[in-house]
């Protein structure tokens, strides 16, 4: 029992008042007391309704003031308008905790806001908790409490279940009765006026009951508060997330009813995997995503191989695995040679690994303990339908004797039902995760190489600055205070690039020529071949506008291309403002690789980098993946990875590999830039042109904002905190040693 914990008595209360509790059936208040009277709660419960005796054949107190013992949790189940004077009420009688369970705050307009804001007022100058509203309550079912209106009771177990809807954590209830799946609690939050996944999720670590928990969200009220509870707690324990809003329909429908602003879902992708979450997709990938954790899996990367008694299985398996972009392993000429001594003549000879309708449990063993032994294998996938010459339990039994000797893990799916369904629960008694359809097993997999590979992303610190080569921040601090006190907001390209440089990315000279003659001189200074852009702080995309001519060879060109690009922008926007033209040299570089950085700022989670296929590619191929500052070189290595991009950075078309470190530290440069200055909203790099000799941005755009620079903490823009390296410090002993103080790191826990 967590005495210490400030929510205990909320997760574990001695006494439970229902106010608005009801013998009228079907009512909130009948069914929610009902359930508490029912569930075999050990505590002290109370009904109050000012106009009856008895409710449920249990006395009825007229108000929470009226009870004279003191009362740790009140569920309201009345009016909205009610729940003010309630919450007060409670406050004086020193309640701590309440349940508010009605609608009609703020996701009801801007009337339901201001009463919302009005029960929040009260709650807090009595220390009120609340939990709520629009909410369908709390559930523990080890301490026999049911404090809600479904009619659907939980089997204890160990998973958590948090859920900002009280229509998923019913339908979450329904689907676990029906298969066996018990929980530690079930809290819902609905509209998290006061009490946040932040705070359920810090009790819940603590929690002794619970082992994983489950959480469905809609909207995130405060991103740095969201990010540092999930965080800590998957730390300790695993979460499997479900979100709703992957798509615009479904994102305003969250919206609507979480009365939040909407959360892109490619940036939450992002947060949570580097929160070491793993998020699915349905209802039932969130409960075999948290059986799969609770067993002996634990895949080493992504790269799978398939064993399968018939082609159909293996192929359908193939197709999951190529949709999700899982990488069938490709099995070394070693693994080849030992199959073929092995399996008979005709096996497929690749993966999947057809050993044949007629496969014995022996002949699966021998498959399995060579795959299993490969080092290009990280997984295997053993797939079993039965044909009539096939033994279902047999095979389990051989993989059952040999799986702890293997040094890879093993996921099983034995299809069909009848006949397998005793072989596939003594797997899964065995700790061996076992499905039903090929689909599903992949799924699964890809989720659970996914949480392990996020944990890796979790344990990452960066910090905001690099020790080495540090940045001149003053100086870009003080270019932009003066932009901003003259009022502007998008930075010419030369103003971008030395901000810039001023962080250590390497970029492309440029000088602005208002005239044709200063074009010319420039020209000249530079040296030929050279390049000229349109220099507008109106234009974010220069070639669309005909305003970029590339390697110019002579001065007649300088002279023609500067009217060129004047007449054609100015036709084709007649109302942008032109500075003039851009000079700069024209970078030839026969194996450069276009590239884009870019960073733009999310209303919730603050500035995100992305990072992908640049030049006009950026447009049509749409291949970019996204990230949270601070980034580190493991967190940038990561980044370029997810993208089909990287694929073109090795060896491609008899060009060599490029410089990927130097493209890594252009990506810890525009993190460090993000960390530092809080004032940019928006950046794009591109193209950025790297090669095997490195990296340079070609083109530079800033956008930036006084407003969100205004803020007594330094990092108060970013959702992830960068470790705090101006708390380190060096304390010389008595004794003359030296010791570094510090504030501790993930692997200080290892």
């Amino acid at each position: 029992m967590l005495e210490q914990h400030y929510l205990t008595t909320l997760f574990e209360p001695k006494s439970v008042a229902v106010i608005g509790a009801s013998d009228r059936e079907n009512s909130v208040g009948n069914i929610i007391f009902k359930n508490i009277l029912g569930s075999g709660y050990k505590g002290r419960l109370y009904a109050i309704n000012p106009k009856h005796e008895t409710i449920q054949g249990q006395p009825a107190y007229k108000s929470i003031e009226e009870i004279g013992a003191r009362v740790e949790m009140a569920v309201i189940a009345t009016r909205p308008q009610t729940v003010p004077q309630i919450v007060e009420q409670c406050g004086r009688s020193g309640v701590r905790n309440v349940i508010v369970i009605a609608s009609g705050f703020s996701e009801a307009g801007h009337i339901g806001a201001a009463l919302e804001r009005k029960v929040l007022e009260i709650a807090r100058s009595y220390n009120v908790r609340i939990l709520g509203p629009n909410c369908l309550g709390i559930i523990r079912p080890e301490l026999g409490l049911n404090a809600t209106f479904t009619r659907i009771t939980a089997n204890p177990g160990n998973l958590a279940l948090v859920s900002q809807s009280g229509a998923m954590c019913s339908a979450v209830l329904d689907w676990a009765k029906a298969n066996q799946v018990g929980f530690s609690s079930v809290i819902s939050l609905g509209m998290t006026t006061d009490i946040d996944f932040g705070e359920i999720l810090d009790y819940l670590i603590y929690d002794s009951r619970t082992h994983y928990i489950l959480m469905y969200v809609e909207g995130i009220r405060n991103a740095r508060r969201f990010m540092s509870a999930l965080r800590s707690a998957a730390r300790i324990k695993p979460i499997i997330l479900l979100k709703a809003g992957r798509h615009e329909a479904g994102s305003q429908a969250a919206t609507v009813h979480s009365g939040m602003a909407a959360v892109s879902d490619t940036v939450f992708d992002a947060a949570v995997r580097r929160a070491g979450v793993v998020r699915v997709q349905n209802v039932g990938q969130l409960f075999y995503a948290a059986k799969a954790l609770a067993s002996k899996f634990r895949p080493q990367g992504n790269r799978l191989a398939i064993i399968t008694n018939g082609g159909g299985p293996g192929a359908m398996a193939a197709d999951r695995a190529g949709d999700l972009g899982i990488p069938l392993a490709q099995m070394t000429n070693e693994t080849m040679t030992a199959l073929n001594k092995t399996m008979p003549p005709n096996w497929s000879h690749s993966n999947p690994i057809d050993i044949g309708g007629d496969a014995t449990p022996e002949r699966y063993r021998e498959a399995i303990m060579a795959v299993t032994h490969d080092a290009n294998v990280d997984s295997t996938l053993v797939m079993l339908s039965p044909q009539a010459m096939t033994d279902p339990m047999g095979v389990a039994k051989a993989i059952v004797e040999v799986a702890d000797k293997l040094n890879r893990s093993l996921i099983c799916c034995w299809m069909g039902e009848e006949q397998v369904a005793e072989a596939r629960k003594l797997l899964e008694d065995s700790g061996i995760p076992a499905f039903r359809m090929p689909e599903t097993a992949i799924e699964l997999f890809h989720h659970i190489s996914k949480y392990y590979r996020n944990q890796k992303l979790l344990l990452q610190t960066p910090e905001p600055t690099r020790q080495q080569g540090r940045p001149e921040t003053e100086g870009a601090k003080m270019l932009i205070e003066a932009l901003l006190a003259e009022r502007r907001k998008v930075l010419s390209e030369m103003e971008s690039k030395a901000i810039l440089r001023a962080f250590k990315v390497p970029v492309a000279q440029t000088m602005v020529a208002r005239t044709a003659t200063e074009a010319l001189l420039l020209a000249e200074q530079i040296g030929f071949p050279i390049a000229m852009k349109v220099d507008s702080p109106d234009l974010t995309h220069k070639s669309d506008a005909g305003g970029v001519r590339l390697n110019i060879q002579n001065a007649p060109a300088v002279r023609n291309a500067y009217h060129d690009i004047i007449d054609t922008v100015q036709k084709r926007h007649p109302t942008a403002k032109i500075n003039g033209v851009s000079i700069e040299p024209f970078l030839s570089r026969p194996h450069g690789r276009e590239l884009m950085i870019g960073v733009f700022r999310d209303p919730i989670f603050g500035p995100v980098i992305s990072f992908g296929a640049g030049g006009f590619d950026v447009e049509i191929f749409s291949d970019r993946s996204v990230a949270l500052p601070p980034l580190n070189k493991f967190l940038a290595k990561d980044l370029i990875d997810s993208t089909r991009a990287s694929k073109i950075l090795d060896q491609f078309h008899n060009m060599p590999p490029v410089d990927r470190e130097a493209l890594k530290e252009v990506l810890l440069c525009i993190s460090e830039m993000v960390c530092e200055l809080p004032w940019i909203q928006e950046l794009d790099l591109n193209p950025l042109i790297v090669d095997e000799h490195g990296a340079i941005a070609a083109d530079a755009r800033i956008v930036i904002d006084h407003a969100t620079g205004a803020s007594g903490d330094r990092y108060a823009h970013m959702a992830i905190y960068p470790y705090p390296v101006h708390l380190i410090q060096e304390w010389q002993m008595n004794d003359g040693k030296v010791v570094t103080i510090r504030p501790i790191r993930p692997e200080d826990a290892d």
